[in-house]
């Protein structure tokens, strides 16, 4: 079974619409997403272009803030700092990876929590941890989400997380501890011992690793939900592009058991740009003093 992304993420910006334009009602302008963009990536370009059009289909204001990629360090605190103190703007992204010469993290830490729509931050992030109003990362939030809508019960359920990274790994572990998610999370990474059998184990397995095809279905049981967040390049001579996109996991869908997975494309990379909308609104509405369901 493919947990498929595209129903899951068209519900969630559908409810986001709905926000957004009752915020707009009550407020007379429109939630706004401010997007730096360094440089010219084409991957980065996609994944701009993507958000722009999630935007329109939110009623969410998106401002473009293209730079070049020769910019300074400290030029570009200096734009994260004007994003900042613009009132018109409730929240901000950088658009990574970042050019080598910029430290990802220094640039990070000049957002404030209550406008880091990307739930990066060291506040988001302790806030996430014990269990207070935080702005979620894109992708757990959407991982849970995609759980929810189909279904899948974490409680009592062993979960395996193969990836510790801040954006994905860790919060993701954090949010399914949780009282309300109850599941038992084991978080892995290229040191662990005896991962074969962890994964063995696992009732859902979330894979975060970055590496394309890493894991593969005879390492899982055959009735384990499989959530694969990695979005890999390979080349594919018989793509126009000249590449493929694959995920973390390889499976065939030929072993007829009733393993569930997330495809790549069209899985998790749909529910984190769909969550970033949600975190814009619910930022705005947080910026005016009040929580986005009390509209």
């Amino acid at each position: 079974m493919l947990l498929s992304g595209k129903e899951p993420s068209a519900k969630m910006k559908a409810d986001a619409r709905i926000l957004s334009e009752k915020f707009e009602k009550k407020f007379s302008r429109k939630p706004c997403l401010a997007v730096v963009f360094v440089g010219s990536d084409p991957a980065s370009a996609v994944y701009v272009r993507n958000k722009k059009k999630a935007c329109a289909e939110t009623a969410i204001d998106h401002m473009d803030v293209d730079l070049d990629e020769n910019i300074s360090e400290d030029e570009l605190i200096g734009r994260i700092k004007e994003l900042d103190a613009d009132e018109s703007v409730d929240g901000i992204l950088v658009q990574l990876p970042l050019p080598s010469h910029i430290d990802e993290a220094r640039i990070l830490s000049f957002i404030s929590s209550e406008k880091d729509v990307d739930g990066f931050s060291a506040a988001n992030l302790g806030s996430l941890l014990t269990e207070e109003k935080a702005l979620v990362a894109c992708t757990p939030k959407g991982i849970l989400y995609m759980l929810d809508y189909y279904h899948i019960d974490t409680e009592g359920k062993n979960v395996v997380v193969v990836g510790r990274s801040r954006i994905v790994g860790k919060p993701v572990a954090a949010l399914l501890e949780q009282k309300s998610r109850n599941a038992t999370v084991t978080l892995c990474h290229s040191r662990t011992k005896d991962i074969d059998y962890y994964l063995k184990n696992a009732d859902i397995l979330i894979c975060a690793v970055g590496k394309p095809h890493v894991i593969s279905e005879d390492m899982v049981k055959k009735d384990a939900v499989v959530i694969d967040v990695g979005t890999n390049r390979v080349e594919d001579s018989s793509k126009k592009s000249g590449y493929s996109l694959v995920g973390d996991f390889h499976y065939t869908q030929e072993d007829g058991g009733s393993l569930k997975v997330s495809p790549v494309p069209g899985g998790v990379g749909l529910m984190t740009v769909a969550s970033l909308m949600e975190n814009t609104i619910i930022a705005a509405c947080r910026r005016m003093g009040m929580e986005a369901e009390d509209l």
